[in-house]
């Protein structure tokens, strides 16, 4: 009895004296002001709301009891909210003082509350209390027994307006139930626009009532139907977030020029002086949907009115499906090597004394203005867009250069100086498969930038991109989730918030919360692996993919040559992801070694030294039923054979030929196997 007295004493202790450094918030609050107490669950807990707010918050609140009662298992008796003041008596209070609106520069701001014996969630309005909510989550505490909240004072609001990430559904068409989940883990994240990316090069994916054409022949059947897009708008706004869609013009055009090849800037190579030349004059180019990633010359004729007729009664059709107030029309890498092949197009230029093919976009992209302010829209584009002469209604979303040309005075600075607001993507572009730290320490406003107030406020925010030349419903989450919830951070938190030991503690959390909400990045490994394996166990392969990651910055299929669209995603290189789980942990216990020699931190290290000499065993043992794993054997030896001359060294305290460790070190650098690279090559530079 004293003893279980003790045991409880001590639960009690650890959960008063909780300190903010073991709190799992993501993204971080403005102010938070944690006391010693706590407010225990109970099957009792009920939810209530008051104030005017949209009926959302009830969807809102509802989820938001399904998920605390799945994580405790306490049998809530509440089981749905439904209408204002429904329980005067609950234990959480939320008041929410009016109706919010789906869109940029609405208060989102909130105050949570917690004491021993009662909760309050305080926001003007609903979306507000939708992130307070989400906060509230993340706060819940355990001991042995019980579920609890420490006692604690929020106060909360996003540092940026556009926090957004972009899905890429035109490469890889991903399926409703892709896009869903994503936005819940995006409302998880106090994420608030949705950047859907539908037409490309690689398919058309909207039906089109007055143009079936375009899902006829340039969709393969993969597409969304009207009421499917609405019913995601809806669904993204019970949630808290702005669907923004994308029609990608007028490069990346070869879907929509495979239905209306007529609307295409290319011109034929007639044959002179001959019978075929004068039937090939009136002959139309053909244009088919590209199977290739990269940059295509298929292009809209920019001088013809019957591109603009047809792009206008496209507006007309899609428009009215996205109440938000921004159209995306993409603008990005039109190569203009039509443009330059046409004649015709090239003496348009002359007569409108348009210098190259940059004004002659320029054109184009204002002929669209009206078609979308005729439905109270605004046009964004990818920063290519933005010349001399471009509307500065217009939002500018920066996606190329390095971080360093933009605090030098990059398109993001440029296009805010320039009287454009605009999105930051670079530096978010997930599908790069870069480090964590990359997209966490990229900040929309560089600290060495000299800007003005004004010219801050125009820096609207960032998105995540995420690109899906090599991304299926089978993998995107992984791809995703959980870099994102980082990226959200950096645009919702102060921008002092950098610690990254405290990022990777606390994502490990939010990557294991996310699964609740759907997303796969965990699970659906496993898949792979097991495809990898001829079904046999897989441990073996996922500690070799734990020190794998994909190639990065496009390595993986240099040129588009490697895959095409219907090529199978179902490898080594699918499974593994950035921020391979074991490197941080290792090069950790790598410096804390060459800190510290003491026998203790020797042993974290040799113990990862020697889990991969074991694994390179198994996996040899594995390959002689599973040919997907022959690709690995060498990546996997040569980490093998350099852990067993580390460990004569560290261990046996032995002197190895330092050419031969160089050579071991090369031989693990290597980037020609299976499309992945080792990733704990330079803490093994470290050792040596």
């Amino acid at each position: 009895m004293k003893f279980i007295l003790i045991l409880l004493f001590t639960a009690f202790v650890s959960n008063a004296q909780i300190q903010k450094e073991q709190l799992d918030l993501m993204p971080w609050p403005q102010n938070i002001n944690l006391t010693a107490g706590t407010f225990a669950l109970s099957k009792g807990f009920k939810v209530n709301i008051t104030g005017n707010p949209n009926p959302r918050i009830f969807v809102g609140a509802t989820n938001f009891l399904r998920r605390l009662d799945g994580r405790t298992g306490l049998f809530f008796e509440q089981g749905f909210s439904t209408k204002i003041n429904e329980n005067p008596e609950a234990e959480l209070q939320i008041n929410c003082v009016r109706n919010g609106k789906i869109g940029l520069y609405e208060d989102e701001s909130y105050q949570l509350s917690i004491e021993s014996n009662k909760i309050k969630i305080n926001a003007t309005t609903d979306l507000g209390a939708l992130h307070g909510l989400e906060t509230l989550l993340q706060l819940l505490q355990n001991n042995s027994k019980s579920y609890n909240f420490p006692t604690v004072e929020i106060t909360d609001l996003p540092r940026f307006t556009w926090r957004g990430l972009m899905i890429d559904a035109a490469r890889h068409f991903q399926p409703i139930a892709v896009i869903k989940r994503n936005l819940d883990a995006m409302a998880s994240m106090k994420m608030n626009v949705f950047h859907w990316h539908l037409v490309d090069d690689q398919g058309w994916r909207i039906e089109m009532k007055n143009h079936p054409k375009f899902t006829q022949m340039a969709s393969d059947g993969e597409f969304y139907t009207q009421e499917e897009i609405k019913n995601i708008v809806k669904y993204a706004g019970d949630r808290g977030i702005l669907v923004v869609p994308e029609i990608d013009v007028p490069g990346h055009a070869s879907a929509i020029l495979t239905a209306y090849p007529e609307l295409g800037s290319k011109v034929l190579d007639l044959k002179s002086n001959s019978v075929e030349s004068k039937k090939q004059s009136a002959a139309i180019a053909n244009y088919a949907i590209e199977r290739r990633s990269g940059i295509f010359d298929a292009t809209l004729d920019p001088i013809n009115p019957k591109t603009y007729q047809l792009l206008s009664e496209i507006f007309d059709e899609v428009c009215p499906l996205f109440p938000g107030d921004y159209f995306h029309i993409g603008g990005d890498e039109n190569n203009g090597k039509e443009w330059d092949a046409n004649p015709k197009i090239q003496e348009f230029k002359k007569k409108n004394k348009l210098a190259n093919n940059h004004d002659l976009q320029t054109y184009f992209t204002m002929q669209l203005v009206p078609m979308l302010k005729k439905h109270n829209k605004k046009l964004m584009g990818w920063e290519e867009i933005m010349t001399e002469n471009m509307s500065k209604d217009a939002i500018i979303h920066a996606w190329r250069g390095t971080n360093e040309g933009l605090s030098a005075g990059g398109s993001l600075i440029k296009a805010a100086k320039n009287g454009y607001k605009t999105v930051l993507s670079n530096g978010y572009y997930i599908d790069l498969m870069l480090s964590v730290e990359s997209h966490y320490l990229n900040d929309p406003i560089p600290k060495n930038s000299i800007l003005t107030p004004e010219e801050k406020a125009r820096i609207l925010g960032g998105e995540a991109a995420m690109w899906s030349e090599l991304a299926t419903p089978l993998n995107i989450d992984s791809r995703i989730w959980p870099r994102t919830a980082a990226i959200a951070e950096r645009l919702w938190s102060n921008e002092n918030v950098t610690d990254m030991n405290s990022l990777h503690k606390r994502l490990k959390t939010v990557s294991f919360r996310l699964e609740e909400l759907g997303i796969t990045h965990v699970r659906n490994k496993e898949v792979i692996l097991r495809n990898i394996s001829n079904n046999q166990q897989t441990s073996a392969l996922n500690d070799f993919s734990n020190v794998c990651e994909p190639l990065k910055i496009y390595t993986r299929n240099s040129h588009g040559i490697k895959y095409r669209m219907y090529s199978p995603f179902t490898l080594f290189a699918d499974a593994c992801t950035a921020d391979a789980l074991d490197v941080f942990d290792f090069d950790t216990a790598v410096n804390k070694y060459l800190e510290n020699k003491s026998l203790e931190n020797q042993t974290v290290v040799t113990n990862y030294l020697k889990k991969w000499i074991a694994m390179n065993a198994d996996l040899i043992t594995l390959s002689a039923n599973a040919p997907l794993i022959q690709p690995l054997l060498p990546l996997s030896k040569s980490l093998s054979d350099i852990s067993e001359q580390l460990l004569l060294v560290i261990e046996k305290k032995q002197t190895v030929n330092p050419a031969t460790m160089n050579d071991l070190l090369v031989q693990c650098n290597s980037k020609k196997n299976a499309d992945v690279e080792l990733a704990v090559y330079n803490s093994l530079k470290k050792l040596l």
